[in-house]
């Protein structure tokens, strides 16, 4: 395989994992830790597990059909397609606010300037990659490089903080407690909304498409989610070596007091590069993937795509230093987020199975009883997260 083709296949994947890996990531890892102490692993091993079977099925039928999802969803129902790029664009316009607050967070750690100065000079550095004649190329090498810093620095503050990993590997399969919205709080961060499609239509831009890419598109969509849980189980260490010592996070900035108990003040510096890499990555997936859920739609969409990336990163950073982090919003689209998966799945389990889609292809079984469990539980907890948050947005 050439070194080219490599290399895309593991730009898709850092792009999926880097978009999952935003500063959310890094409070609900923390925050679940100090809930369900080693009984977390159990949480992030079943998680994964449905993880896998999201990505598997949608990175295929992306990469078999040779469309992106909205078109795919599109054929399945007539309209469809335009609904769930409407909710994959709000949602992820909403998310890139608070992914913009973070990278000026990472910086205000670092630097001691304002967050929101912090915000504008991190929005500046991800429109750049967007304004290069090969945006494409230094996205995966920036997702890559970013990803690297992250898991290395990480694992630093994990051994620092004297984790019991035999504990922690014995309760994830045998956990004390069982907390079913840990789990799909954690499916929806990792392949929730778009970032489930980030690698996907990132390796069809690259022209990595067709059946007889599938055994490639698979290590890549298999490896995204290596990744991101590579991160999540070694910030789950970290934070469980501090929380079995019986020290206090700080419930205001819940994974900058891991960093910090664990390695004093060179830790807390440690915590502004992860959150910078963590949320400015995000900012870089986020603004592309949503945007690409638009592209098909109109031939000047999809000429100035770069243009319209960049204006989109452009409102989000504007809208965190005008108006701050809009609470009510994210909760909003948070809990439509909820139900953008099993609907996008769905979609995809159904488009397995239409010739005028995916030709003479032979979805696997299996593969379609995995992505219906998910689809299904996901649903589920979906409609009862909305339901829970609606009433409180308008109390």
């Amino acid at each position: 395989m050439k070194a080219s083709r490599i290399s895309l296949l593991l730009g898709a994947a850092f792009l999926m994992a880097t978009s999952a890996i935003g500063p959310g990531f890094l409070t609900q890892t923390t925050v679940f830790t100090q809930q369900l102490a080693a009984s977390f692993g159990f949480v992030i091993l079943m998680s994964i597990l449905l993880d896998i079977g999201a990505q598997l099925n949608v990175w295929r039928i992306i990469t078999v059909s040779e469309k992106r999802a909205q078109d795919i969803a599109n054929m399945v129902l007539p309209g469809l397609g335009y609904l769930v790029a409407l909710l994959i664009v709000l949602g992820g316009l909403a998310f890139n606010i608070g992914n913009v607050a973070g990278a000026g967070l990472g910086l205000n750690v670092l630097f001691g300037i304002s967050a929101e100065t912090g915000a504008l000079v991190s929005a500046i550095i991800a429109i750049g990659i967007f304004l290069v004649r090969e945006a494409g190329k230094l996205m995966d090498r920036f997702a890559q490089f970013m990803g690297a810093v992250m898991i290395v620095l990480t694992l630093y503050v994990a051994v620092t903080s004297s984790p019991p990993v035999g504990e922690a590997v014995v309760k994830s399969f045998v956990p004390d407690t069982i907390d079913v919205l840990a789990i799909v709080t954690l499916v929806g961060g990792t392949v929730g909304g778009y970032i489930t499609f980030a690698g996907g239509h990132r390796l069809l831009d690259a022209g990595i498409k067709g059946v007889s890419s599938l055994p490639e598109v698979t290590k890549s969509s298999v490896s995204g989610i290596a990744i991101a849980s590579v991160m999540r189980i070694i910030l789950f260490l970290a934070a469980l070596g501090i929380v079995a010592q019986g020290l206090q996070l700080d419930p205001s900035n819940p994974p900058a007091s891991v960093f910090q108990l664990a390695a004093g003040q060179v830790g807390y510096k440690i915590f502004g590069v992860v959150m910078w890499a963590a949320a400015i990555t995000s900012v870089i997936g986020s603004a592309y993937t949503s945007v690409s859920f638009i592209r098909t739609f109109h031939e000047k969409i999809d000429r100035y795509h770069n243009w319209i990336i960049v204006g989109f990163i452009a409102v989000s950073t504007l809208v965190f230093v005008l108006v701050g982090r809009p609470v009510k919003i994210l909760v909003l689209v948070g809990a439509l987020n909820g139900l953008i998966l099993p609907l996008t799945l769905g979609v995809m389990l159904i488009a397995a199975y239409r010739k005028n889609i995916v030709g003479d292809y032979k979805h696997p079984l299996w593969m379609t009883i995995f992505g219906l469990i998910v689809t299904i539980t996901m649903a589920v907890m979906g409609v009862y997260t909305l339901v829970n948050e609606l009433p409180k947005l308008f109390q």
